[in-house]
């Protein structure tokens, strides 16, 4: 059982990457505790959506699963607007402005497993190894060793791990990792409306959070709401109809009346820095690798771009057989750093901003977003930087 890369993960980044890495000249294996085989249930929505920029789309699409995407289940979003917590201030983005066709799309979480499920399953290249649990972790000069639940031990060049925020490759190979929780908890959940979206993404800095509505295919919406955990346990609590009415409030009625149509599900927030990428052996990448604030929508960008990264590193190794030595994954780690970073800061700083009650900062930011918006130039440097 040896192989060339061994990935931890058959999530959405660990699959991509297992796909971009066909063609490289490396035997792949992609493990993971079940097999990605996730069925689309036609008469609903998952209340799991993500943002994927048309960098991402384009990666995707070299990896084979972009065009299996369904495209009934997919929205482009075509203007960004932001408003502040004083109903006055905005600060709004257009891809026509830009020169774009789109700003982003939101597609499902399950829908993008489905399609990077199906492309994984007719890779030849690939071989998965699924449902199984890992239970060791060793590394020596030449190679990485892993053991399974079912006593299968494989070896490899390089381990990858693409295995989520809580990372178990990344704690056997003891690496330090900073956590902050936010104290604040991610709401989701799946709404129609009386009004139509015409692909408007909205979301509103509040006192007490940060509220998304992203379009859904149809007179739809998906609400990522980030607030305090207090609040979000009461938003849990409500009705259906009681939770459509705050909603619509939040929001300022800019869609009309609200109603439930996936039931409310929520997760933790925090933010996650790792002392390094790689080391010999080792890559980190996607939640494994750093961990942001939903408000931007680019959690699971910055993953497929780590995936890209490394996929591109690994297939441009010229003379250098071994993948899993330490000098070459060091061009991975240096290429992907400012990126994370900037990133991490990004919204790490937005979310430090708005999540207080001074009234100077309200007044500054609420000043920032207008200011912000008179300026064409800055908001179409904002938006490329975004859509990479």
């Amino acid at each position: 059982m040896d192989f060339d890369v061994i990935i931890v993960g058959a999530g959405l980044v660990g699959a991509s990457l297992a796909l971009a890495l066909r063609g490289a000249g490396l035997r792949i294996a992609v493990i993971d505790t079940q097999r990605p085989r996730p069925v689309v249930d036609p008469t609903d929505w998952d209340s799991r959506v993500y943002a994927i920029s048309p960098g991402s789309a384009e990666f995707l699409q070299t990896c084979g699963a972009w065009s299996a995407l369904d495209a009934d289940r997919v929205c482009r979003i075509e203007d960004m607007h932001v408003f502040g917590d004083d109903a006055v201030s905005a600060l709004k983005f257009g891809a026509y402005d830009a020169g774009l066709r789109e700003l982003a799309v939101i597609v499902e979480n399950r829908e993008l497993q489905r399609a990077l499920g199906q492309a994984l399953e007719s890779a030849p290249q690939v071989e998965i190894i699924a449902p199984v649990t890992c239970t060791e972790l060793n590394f020596t000069a030449d190679a990485a060793q892993l053991a399974l639940a079912d006593g299968r031990r494989l070896q490899a060049r390089l381990i990858v791990g693409a295995d989520g925020a809580d990372s178990w490759v990344r704690c056997q190979a003891a690496i330090e990792v900073e956590t902050r929780p936010y104290q604040q908890t991610a709401v989701v959940a799946n709404f129609a409306l009386a009004r139509p979206h015409r692909g408007v993404a909205a979301q509103w800095f509040l006192r007490d959070g940060v509220l998304a509505l992203l379009p859904l295919p149809g007179a739809r919406v998906s609400m990522v709401w980030s607030t305090a955990i207090e609040h979000a346990a009461q938003l849990l609590a409500l009705t259906a109809d009681e939770l459509a009415a705050q909603v619509a409030a939040a929001a300022q009625n800019k869609f009309g009346d609200m109603s439930l149509i996936t039931p409310a599900a929520a997760f933790p927030l925090r933010m996650q820095r790792v002392r390094r990428l790689v080391q010999p052996r080792l890559a980190l990448i996607g939640d494994a690798a750093h961990n942001v604030h939903p408000l931007a929508g680019q959690g699971v960008n910055l993953g497929f771009r780590d995936a890209r990264e490394l996929a591109q590193v690994l297939a441009a190794r010229g003379a250098q057989a071994d993948c899993g030595d330490y000098h070459l994954l060091r061009r991975y780690e240096r290429a992907r750093r400012e990126d994370i970073a900037t990133m991490q800061f990004t919204t790490d700083t937005l979310q430090r901003l708005f999540n207080n009650d001074d009234q100077r900062l309200a007044k500054l930011r609420n000043l920032g977003l207008r200011l912000a918006n008179r300026q064409a130039q800055l908001k179409n440097l904002l938006v490329r930087h975004a859509v990479v």
